[in-house]
């Protein structure tokens, strides 16, 4: 009896021992590494080979601008030869305190937005625009350095094709849309800029824009226009708009049409008739290749999220100078 307990008392402390030892090994495989989350930076391509080095990432300084801006003369004829100290800057009502780089932009890669209104109030264009919309795209995307994307919207918006150079793809996201419901504008626009624009990530400078086709008029949107606005300017966007109201009367939707392309560098295109819609998307196809880029650190810039404004003239008065109006500084 005596040596059964002395037995049964030593297979417990075995089984406590190998417990103890379970517990205290690391299992042979890792869990998986969570995703990152919407705000997170990618990182390089190269891994750092040692652990205590930091994670590279492509970013650009904060206290870095960037404007893209178009210059024409009094025809409205597109002038891409002028130099540096041809144009006078204003950042915040200051002269820059350092002009990083200046050139004429006539291939930098393109990130394009087409934004197409499929409300009930454009049906009877409807088909024509898509067509113009798809020639436009054939015209301007180079399959192995721009990318588009197609985004319709009713009551809600619909990303019909993502990001993409193949112009096939492109074309069918154009295609495959259906007018029919309300309007939310000012949705589409802020989705687009925020979830597309910003977030694509670049090994190197792009030139942003959005072509958005709509009579202007909004209806169901839960962001407000100057949500939308501020969006676009903190993504960098250019925005151009081809207007389909024809009726040759100005209404509230043009003027907002009007004053979104304005305050980002844009333009806004007000066609007479349905042929015009085709020439205003030649029109910013020819602009996106004849315009300028300026890099520049900004004079007493802070960190702190407000806006500063931007003013670009040339010296000679016959030259008009197009450029957004100003841009948000990343808060710290």
């Amino acid at each position: 009896m005596y040596r059964k307990k002395v037995v049964a008392l030593l297979f417990a402390f075995i089984l406590v021992c190998c417990s103890a030892v379970a517990q205290t090994t690391p299992p042979a495989t890792q869990p998986p590494t969570p995703a990152p989350t919407a705000n997170a930076v990618a990182p390089s391509s190269a891994p750092a080979t040692d652990d205590t080095l930091p994670v590279q990432t492509f970013h650009s300084r904060s206290d870095e601008v960037n404007v893209i801006f178009t210059v024409t003369d009094k025809h409205n004829k597109f002038i891409k030869d002028l130099k540096e100290n041809q144009f006078k800057i204003l950042d915040n009502n200051r002269p820059p305190r350092q002009i990083m780089n200046f050139s004429a932009e006539t291939d930098l890669p393109l990130r394009v937005g087409l934004l197409i209104d499929a409300s009930n109030s454009i049906r009877d264009r409807f088909l024509f625009e898509q067509d113009a919309a798809i020639e436009f795209l054939h015209q301007i995307i180079r399959p192995k350095t721009d990318k588009a994307f197609v985004l319709a919207f009713d009551e809600v918006w619909d990303l019909t094709q993502d990001f993409t150079g193949d112009l096939e793809k492109l074309t069918k996201g154009v295609k495959v849309i259906r007018p029919g419901g309300g309007t939310a504008l000012w949705d589409a626009v802020f989705y687009a800029c925020r979830d597309k624009l910003m977030k694509e990530r670049e090994t190197g400078p792009v030139r942003k824009a959005i072509i958005l086709v709509s009579d202007g008029d909004d209806n169901q949107s839960r962001v407000l226009r100057q949500e939308a606005i501020e969006m676009a300017q903190r993504a960098g966007v250019i925005v151009y708009t081809i207007s389909t109201n024809l009726s040759n009367n100005p209404d509230e939707g043009d003027r907002s049409l009007k004053m979104l392309a304005e305050t980002t560098g844009g333009q806004a295109f007000f066609p007479f008739k349905l042929q015009d819609v085709a020439n205003a998307f030649h029109d910013i196809h020819e602009e996106l290749r004849s315009q300028y880029s300026v890099f520049y650190k900004p004079e007493n810039f802070e960190a702190n999220g407000m806006f500063r404004p931007i003013q670009i003239v040339a010296e000679s008065k016959k030259y008009k100078v197009r450029a957004k109006k100003g841009y948000y500084v990343p808060r710290q």
